[in-house]
């Protein structure tokens, strides 16, 4: 049973390739910035760590969501380029 469960380690999560992929990312997002907040604190007063965590959280996600759009304009101009010189 043991090795069973080892040997799910060993196979990676398929994650398709829809638009709402990207909410995988946001407990990955969330723990990086609870990790981060709390390695750079010098004392954890729940109220301000929790406000300093969310401005962080937020901040990452947006910053995602402006590199996301802005490669698909990118793509999207490329793609409307190539069209145009293919004919």
């Amino acid at each position: 049973m043991a090795a069973q469960l080892l040997l799910t380690f060993l196979t990676p999560e398929r994650i398709g390739v829809t638009p709402f992929s990207i909410l995988w990312a946001l407990p990955l997002i969330a723990s990086i910035s609870i990790v981060y907040k709390a390695t750079k604190v010098y004392a954890i007063k729940p109220k301000a760590f929790a406000k300093e965590t969310a401005g962080l959280f937020g901040s990452i996600v947006a910053f995602l969501l402006v590199a996301a759009l802005i490669l698909c304009g990118i793509a999207w101009l490329f793609n409307e380029k190539m069209a145009i010189l293919a004919g």
